[in-house]
């Protein structure tokens, strides 16, 4: 793996703001910022098993603010598995779809230089060893897909900035869901551009849009039109597709008297990949169901475990070999009314100080490519080092 840094500048914003690396930001194509500060930890307090208790328990918090001057809404991220890294605030102030950020963003900023290549966890190598190994188990019907991800850990010879971060995510990922979550005890930042909707609810009707089947993009317009075209004709991409977007209508069929699911998937561009999308909306059969309990029962889609839900999680915990901790869970928010948008925290990374980890997976199904399936991940990991400057190859021994 080769990484070559370059110094990039931020844009400009307004001047003085709060510590940022304490605060939750969520920005959605749909509905602007939210930025919430003086956040009560109550991750301890929701520890519900079920998607039903887990709303109960989101509610019961909510409606004790109700009819006070404290701020009616629950903000923070779920990890992949459990709830043992779960990062859940009460905001003591908030502003929600505001068309830009109410604090300063750095300006002219110049980024610290990487010390080394950085170490991945599995190696490349391993890492395509584990994909031929999961191909095994496919062909041995064990299951039909999982996502293997790997994480990759940098060292810089400064602490990054967090609030550089975030200006440098947004400036060059105008169309994603960018977050950023505090972590426990101070330990750093969780943050993130992802490109996809796990669920958003609003005034009783629900969207998804769950991606799954991915090219990169290409810089010749031509060349990147011709592979987004063979992405959509894949049959291999197809399948893995199908298997997400089948699941999500499936689970929302269960709660929707509406719901419409185009027959195709279609195409969406992100700024390293194309991707098969298909936009999922449907109408609350009981209106009081709230954006929590809906999100935690797609939680986790095929599209970042597997498919069956059950033996991907086994292979994941027998394969990957590190805790994904949030990364490939949910992050966003929910009020009081129910109402609220939750991302899938993808294309992102854990920074603290000087370090900032990287996660990305692949989704491996019959006729996967580990060394293909490696660079997917390379590609994936481009959105968080593109902010900074740098770029990334990944090298399979």
């Amino acid at each position: 793996m080769s990484i070559n840094s370059g110094a990039v500048a931020t844009g400009s914003h307004r001047a003085a703001s709060p510590d940022i690396s304490q605060s939750f930001l969520f920005r959605s194509p749909h509905d602007g910022w939210l930025w919430a500060d003086g956040l009560e930890d109550v991750s301890d307090r929701v520890r519900a098993s079920t998607p039903s208790e887990l709303a109960g328990q989101v509610q019961r918090l909510l409606d004790a603010r109700q009819g006070t001057q404290q701020v009616p809404c629950l903000v923070g991220a779920l990890p992949f598995q459990g709830m043992a890294s779960a990062r859940l605030f009460l905001p003591g102030r908030m502003i929600r779809d505001a068309s830009s950020l109410p604090m300063a963003l750095p300006q002219d900023l110049r980024w610290p230089a990487p010390r080394s290549a950085g170490r991945s966890l599995p190696a490349e190598d391993g890492y395509c060893a584990r994909v031929a190994a999961a191909l095994d188990e496919i062909a041995a019907g064990q299951y039909s897909k999982v996502v293997l991800a790997r994480a990759l850990t940098l060292e810089f010879d400064a602490p990054v900035p967090v609030a550089g971060m975030i200006a440098a995510l947004a400036e060059r990922y105008p169309q994603a869901f960018l977050f950023a979550v505090p972590q426990a005890n101070r330990q750093g930042v969780f943050l993130g551009a992802s490109p996809e909707l796990l669920l958003r609810r609003r005034n009783g009707w629900v969207d998804s849009n769950p991606l799954a089947g991915s090219v990169p993009c290409h810089p010749q317009a031509a060349e990147d039109r011709a592979q987004a075209e063979a992405l959509l004709a894949s049959d291999k991409n197809r399948r893995e597709h199908a298997l997400v977007s089948e699941r999500v209508a499936d689970v929302l069929s269960g709660y929707c008297d509406q719901l419409s699911v185009p027959d195709e998937p279609s195409l969406i561009r992100t700024g390293t990949l194309w991707h098969l999308s298909t936009a999922i909306r449907g109408r609350l059969r009981d209106p009081s169901v709230s954006s929590v309990e809906l999100a935690a029962a797609l939680h986790p889609t095929p599209a970042v475990c597997g498919h069956p839900t059950g033996a991907a999680r086994q292979a994941i915990s027998r394969l990957e070999g590190f805790d994904r901790g949030l990364y490939a869970g949910m992050v966003g928010w929910c009020d009081h009314t129910g109402d609220g948008e939750w991302a899938v925290s993808l294309r992102c990374a854990d920074l603290a100080g000087a370090f900032l980890t990287l996660y990305a997976g692949a989704g491996i199904v019959a006729g996967s490519d580990p060394v293909e399936e490696l660079a997917e991940t390379a590609t994936k990991m481009r959105t968080v080092l593109g902010a900074l400057g740098l770029t990334l190859r990944a090298e399979a021994a």
